[in-house]
């Protein structure tokens, strides 16, 4: 867990900072306005929770917004094969740069899942996959412009359907 948080703080980049101070300084004017207000107890009240609610839910789901805008991506697999001679599973794709900055590197967390006939089922098990990689591509990667991908799962012996999600973080 240790790594994982190094690597977050590691991966932060300018836009990401202006919006955690941003945050901080949204939450000190709540707070500083409800102390102001203190003679009107309901909406001093009320400026608290909004604070503290603003503090929890306002990092994630600006940092996932955030991303989403600036580091906008497409990626699309191409073949999910598996080999007949050896044990493995054999992942080609391409990721798509569709925004406006240049990408230094993007990091692709691919998961196998199983395939049940309950379809809801199913989009649990793309959350808890089975099997997981991760890939690094390096290199700057131009806007508009794509890469290709190659992942060979070794060993891999599923004979039932299963599903391939590859999910892209990119910087």
């Amino acid at each position: 867990m240790k790594i994982r948080i190094i690597e977050f703080l590691h991966t932060l980049n300018l836009y990401d900072y202006l919006l955690f101070g941003g945050i901080i300084f949204f939450f000190l004017f709540l707070l500083v306005l409800s102390i102001v207000l203190r003679h009107k107890q309901t909406l001093a009240i009320i400026l608290v929770l909004l604070a503290f609610i603003t503090l929890i839910t306002a990092p994630i789901g600006g940092y996932i917004a955030l991303h989403a805008l600036l580091y906008n991506h497409t990626i699309k697999l191409t073949t999910v094969k598996d080999l007949e001679f050896t044990e493995a599973l054999l992942i080609k794709g391409d990721l798509n740069n569709t925004s406006q900055k240049t990408f230094k590197e993007c990091t692709l967390y691919i998961g196998v899942s199983k395939v049940s006939p309950i379809k809801p089922l199913n989009k649990l098990y793309t959350y808890i996959p089975f099997r997981r990689q991760t890939i690094t591509i390096a290199g700057p990667i131009a806007p508009a412009s794509s890469e290709t991908f190659k992942l060979l799962l070794q060993p891999f012996h599923y004979t039932k359907r299963h599903n391939v999600t590859v999910l892209g973080q990119c910087r």
